[in-house]
């Protein structure tokens, strides 16, 4: 079973809340999940990150892909992620080419 560390919205309409929990690759976006292990809230300035470093190294140790942005969040929480996955982490955000 992949397991994949994402974002689960909760929240009204236009006021997006999310909480990062870990599922299985398969399941929907905002179904079936393993274990919740933070939240974030975007629409806070700044930004409001709460984690559980812990639960979030554990998994992360037994395999867990965390999605692009939760790469992110993790690293401003202080999570050491594995090499293979801060590989993927772009430093200064997603940036699009100009044509």
């Amino acid at each position: 079973m992949a397991t994949r560390i994402r974002l689960r919205r909760v929240g009204r309409k236009k006021l997006p809340l999310y909480r990062i929990v870990v599922a299985d690759q398969e399941s929907p976006r905002d179904g079936r999940f393993i274990e919740i292990i933070g939240q974030y809230n975007p629409r806070q300035e700044p930004s409001l990150v709460n984690l559980d470093a812990e639960k979030a190294a554990h998994y992360l140790a037994h395999g867990a892909q965390p999605t692009e942005r939760v790469a992110k969040l993790l690293e401003i929480a202080g999570v050491e992620l594995p090499a293979k996955v801060a590989a993927r982490v772009k430093p200064g955000g997603s940036q699009k080419k100009a044509l």
